[in-house]
């Protein structure tokens, strides 16, 4: 009985160890054509004849310029202007905060770039403003550049006040 015990429990072991090995090597695994959920989503433009949404932060006599894009996650921060609401550091190259209201991810685009970008994390609910690159990440989206002070993003401390920039 013993013996079959610690066959059984060499087999589990073996199965267990197997499922954790990974997924196979690409080049073994089969060709994939892209999916709608796989591939970029094209940066939303602003209609036409509409005015270009522009935001400014502001703290600490720093004030940063953003243009945002055409997207839904974008107008939905530009409806909730103006606001005033606490900015924080967030690793070591970028600003954060928490608008009042979760913004609609379903057009935005996937944030890519550096310094100057405006993006959503969705799963946390933030915007982020970034003044150093950043890696790409399927929860970011972009919201928008600076167009203005994007030198004084690192600047941001305290209580920003964000606002419709004309």
């Amino acid at each position: 009985m013993k013996k079959y015990l610690g066959a059984f429990l060499a087999f589990l072991m073996a199965l267990s160890l197997a499922a954790c090995a990974g997924p196979a090597p690409a080049e073994s695994m089969p060709e994939e054509s892209p999916s709608p959920e796989t591939m970029p989503a094209q940066q939303p433009q602003q209609q036409e004849g509409e005015m270009p949404m522009h935001i400014s932060v502001t703290a600490s006599g720093s004030t940063v310029v953003f243009e945002l894009n055409g997207s839904q996650a974008a107008r939905g921060l530009y409806e909730q202007l103006p606001m005033t609401v606490a900015v924080a550091n967030f690793s070591n190259n970028e600003k954060i905060f928490y608008p009042p209201e979760e913004l609609d991810t379903s057009d935005a685009p996937l944030a890519e770039g550096g310094a100057g970008t405006l993006a959503y994390y969705e799963p946390w609910g933030d915007v982020v403003m970034f003044y150093g690159s950043f890696d790409a990440n399927g929860s970011l989206f972009a919201l928008g550049e600076a167009v203005s002070g994007a030198e004084q993003v690192a600047n941001l401390t305290g209580t920003v006040e964000i606002d419709v920039y004309e």
